[in-house]
């Protein structure tokens, strides 16, 4: 299966099913805290990618073997770039009542295409970092056609809009943009979204750039208080979702990685797996940072994110 992935445990969304309809790493930024690594096709312009038929075959095939919290339009890149992401979501509601969450970094919203294809889903979860354009470029290293004033009007509109679940991510960085002056504008402008939930994140695995500084818990419990009876900390939270058999197959692999390298042969043999069911679990767990692959001696071995030097 080349775009359906997981059920994998999800910090923010318990277990999580994901499709990810973008090529790596396809994106309209390219963020300094992003785990998924630099940015290789910095784009703005909608197209298909995954083809809408493919996924949605491998999404019947999947359904029926998982019990998934959500089912997550994420991956490898910015999911709103899929011009047949519309057609994807209504395709998965009438497949399941499973709620369908789009990860989005929000850039696209203005756009009254994307935005109408958008709506379809249950939860949307944008990305905002400032209502400064110089620390919106410095985070964020966006296409240069994106305004910052233009992606949060475009927030604003499609908030209008929306009538599902809108959780808005603010991603924090220390040094970058923490100030008091940040947080002011932060809040302001985040009220004038007004989102269902305010989610406070912060650097939790390796970045792409060594630059992305995480903020310590004390500080954001003091931001948290400031942001008031809307916001949550969601950096480091403990995963809540269904203790089902795919969350302890994941807990068990992440165990295992942590201790010495394994390959899709040892984890089979271990999990007592289809090879490929394991390298579904195995690219659920890349995408969302959790791993990554080390070769030696023309095999390839996965290792904890954490252990990996580097993190790249």
């Amino acid at each position: 299966m080349g775009y359906v992935f997981g059920p994998v445990p999800s910090r923010r969304l318990g277990l999580s099913l994901g499709v990810d309809l973008i090529p790596p790493k396809t994106c309209t930024f390219d963020c300094l805290y992003c785990q998924v690594g630099r940015t290789t096709l910095k784009t703005v312009k909608p197209q298909v990618f995954a083809p809408a038929g493919e996924v949605l075959d491998e999404m019947k095939r999947k359904l029926p073997g998982v019990s998934p919290d959500v089912i997550t339009l994420a991956g490898s890149g910015e999911p709103t770039l899929h011009s047949g992401i519309g057609r994807t979501i209504s395709s998965i509601r009438d497949m399941t009542e499973t709620d369908i969450v789009v990860l989005t970094n929000g850039s696209l919203l203005w756009r009254k295409d994307v935005a109408q294809k958008v709506l379809k889903a249950h939860i949307v979860m944008p990305t905002l970092t400032s209502a400064f354009d110089e620390t919106f470029q410095k985070i964020h290293r966006p296409h240069p056609d994106l305004k910052l004033d233009v992606v949060i009007r475009g927030l604003k509109d499609f908030r209008q809009e929306f009538e599902g679940q809108f959780l808005l991510e603010v991603v924090l960085l220390k040094g970058i943009n923490d100030s008091e002056r940040e947080f002011e504008g932060l809040k302001k402008t985040a009220d004038g979204i007004s989102p269902d939930r305010i989610q406070l994140n912060t650097v939790v695995r390796p970045p792409s750039d060594s630059t992305a500084i995480a903020l310590d818990r004390k500080r954001l419990e003091d931001i948290k208080m400031l942001f008031g009876k809307r916001a949550d900390i969601v950096a480091e939270a403990s995963v809540e979702g269904k203790r089902g058999k795919e969350k302890n197959l994941a807990s068990d692999f992440l165990a295992m990685v942590k201790r010495r390298p394994l390959s899709t042969v040892d984890a089979a043999h271990s999990l007592g797996l289809s090879l490929e069911e394991v390298e579904d679990l195995v690219k659920g767990l890349m995408i969302k940072g959790f791993i990554s692959s080390r070769e030696h001696s023309g095999e390839t071995y996965y290792v904890s994110k954490d252990e990996n030097d580097g993190g790249q």
